[in-house]
């Protein structure tokens, strides 16, 4: 007993690993269409009964138990599919034994037991599929009679019993999907048998049998008729985009159930409106010139000439019309003196991407454009506003337009500078030494330059005058004195400063100051030569002073001008040095 637990074990094992490979292998099989469903399936098939004994299952018949397992079998079955998963069945049965139950000396056969374990069973219930392709588990409840004998003397006898459990089928993919191989049905056993009281002198004859059992078989399914024959033909369609310019396509795509795979199907496809060209279940229409508004596509299949061999589907898409484009506009600056050149841009968007061509005007003022931007000159304009208009059309001949404004300011005038008149210097007071710059003329020099440093940008004019009764040349001297004093004593730059003389109002020099920007030119003043000049006496009271060296002939008097040669100024480095008169 203990081995045959022992087989038992091991086949259950084995059989529902190879149905939970197979469930598994069934996510991958072909599609329900190329497996129809059958309408009639006829099972047979060889296993065995094997009687459970535990504290919640104990076949017995009375207190003597069913012990051995019953290893003879033939189990047959007819089902009919009322639908895609449901349908009803009925099984017959037939298990025997070896014998074993015979544990007295009783003789064997009438009006005795048989001296094998016999079971019949005979029961009708639903059963429910669930296909996946190739592979159809089940399972289903039966009821009916069953009859056996008992582990001791008991004949064979009518009861009732019942049947829960399932199955697993394979579709072998030969024989037109006719055959199926059932690796493994499995079910619980409920039976139970009323054998009536004991016989004087055979008390094992008598009792209730009670048998609770796992059932186990497999073997092959013939499979009849096809029940999806019976289902109408169903047909769905969906139009992709649903909502398309005038010339894009529009894709219309068939999906279709319970047709026969054996076979020939006919898709035709029309529309009110575009052109239709179709290839099975998939059709395609072009738009082109079609006027916007809602159109409706058409499907139909036909496998045969019944009405439930043909279905019709119904898809609906929209043509809307092109968007207009749309279009900024913008000035950079906005605001400009006359003259200016002013930059336009445009940015021009259509939400259909069809191409743009750009155009501009301006109420004043000259534009020139180039695609996506223009320039706007307003060369001799006065103060205005200007009104530029930017415009765009699209290959379809729609349009947009914006427009933006420019300012257009006086020109500003630049402020020059004005030349400023320093302090001035008198030579009248010594009249030994006329041309001398004394100590009251250094007080304005020192002025002078500590201005020059101020303005680093800045020029000085020495306008240096003479009086009527002298001669024309200690003018010149003058300017050339008081320009020795500014570079050798206050280091202004020789450079920055412009020798001329005036007139003959008296013994005098003007210091002018010309800012950055500024020009001096007085006409009743002039440049002179510089070399020309012969200077007396010191330029300054200073002890370092030097006088110029006399000339060793006799100078000839004139009473002619300084000359008028072009504006030239020595540096105070090559100014010829001066003696104490």
């Amino acid at each position: 007993m203990p081995c045959r637990r022992s087989l038992l074990a091991r086949a259950v094992l084995v059989l529902s690993l190879f149905g939970l490979s197979a469930f598994a292998h069934a996510q991958a099989t072909k599609t329900s269409s190329e497996y129809p469903d059958s309408h009639i399936d006829f099972y047979g098939g060889y296993g065995y009964l094997h009687p459970l004994q535990s504290t919640l299952f104990d076949s017995k018949v009375r207190n003597t138990p069913f012990e051995n397992v019953f290893n003879e079998n033939v189990t047959a079955s007819a089902t009919l599919w009322l639908s895609h998963h449901l349908g009803v069945q009925a099984e017959g049965t037939y298990f025997s034994g070896n014998g074993e139950h015979q544990q007295f000396a009783f003789p064997c056969g009438p009006p005795y037991s048989s001296c094998d374990q016999l079971f019949y069973s005979a029961q009708a219930g639903p059963v429910y599929r669930y296909p996946l392709g190739s592979f159809i588990p089940f399972a289903h409840v039966l009821a009916g009679g069953v009859k056996m004998n008992g582990p001791g003397l008991q004949q064979l006898t009518w009861g009732w019993g019942g049947t829960a459990g399932g199955g697993l089928d394979y579709v072998l993919p030969w024989f037109n999907k006719r055959l199926a191989v059932r690796p493994i049905q499995a079910d619980f056993q409920v039976s139970t048998v009323r054998y009536g009281s004991s016989l004087t002198g055979t008390p094992l004859q008598g009792g209730v049998g009670d048998l609770y059992a796992l059932k186990l078989s497999g073997g092959v399914v013939v499979r009849f008729g096809a029940a999806e024959s019976k289902r109408s033909v169903m047909l769905g369609c969906s139009a992709e985009p649903s909502s398309v310019h005038p010339g894009d396509p529009v894709t219309v795509t068939g999906s279709s159930m319970y047709l026969d795979p054996r076979k020939k199907h006919v898709f035709t496809w029309r529309a009110n409106g575009g052109k239709v060209t179709s290839q099975d279940n998939v059709a395609t229409i072009d738009t082109t010139g079609m006027p916007a508004g809602e159109y409706t596509v058409q499907g139909h299949v036909s496998e045969g000439p019944k009405a439930n061999q043909q279905a019709n589907c119904s898809s609906t898409f929209n043509v809307v019309p092109f968007e207009p484009p749309s279009i900024t506009c913008s000035a950079n600056p906005s605001s400009a003196p006359s003259g200016t050149t002013i930059d336009i841009a445009t940015v021009g968007v259509s939400p259909a991407n069809r191409p743009l061509t750009y155009s501009y005007t301006a109420d004043s003022g000259t534009i020139t454009s180039n695609g996506p931007t223009a320039k706007l000159a307003t060369a001799g304009l006065g103060p205005s506003l200007i009104t530029v208009t930017c415009s765009l059309v699209d290959d379809l001949g729609q349009t947009a337009r914006a427009t933006t404004g420019v300012t257009i300011v006086a020109p500003t005038v630049p402020v020059i500078p004005q030349t400023q008149n320093l302090c001035s210097i008198s030579f009248a007071r010594d009249k030994a030494r006329p041309v001398r710059v004394d100590n009251e003329a250094k007080a304005c020099l020192d002025d002078i330059a500590l201005t020059m440093s101020q303005q680093t940008g800045a020029k000085l004019v020495i306008v240096g005058n003479a009086s009527s009764d002298e001669k024309p040349e200690a003018a010149a001297e003058r300017t050339l004195n008081i320009q020795q004093y500014l570079t050798q004593e206050k280091g202004i730059d020789p450079g920055r400063i412009e020798v001329r003389v005036g007139d003959t109002s008296g013994r005098s020099a003007n210091n002018i100051l010309v800012p950055v920007g500024s020009t001096y030119n007085d006409a009743n003043t002039q440049l002179f030569d510089q070399s020309g000049i012969v200077r007396h006496g010191q330029a300054y009271g200073t002890g370092t002073s030097r006088a110029p060296a006399r000339r060793t002939t006799p100078r000839r008097r004139t009473t002619k001008k300084p000359a008028t040669t072009p504006a030239t100024t020595a540096p105070a480095s090559t100014l010829p040095p001066t003696a104490p008169q």
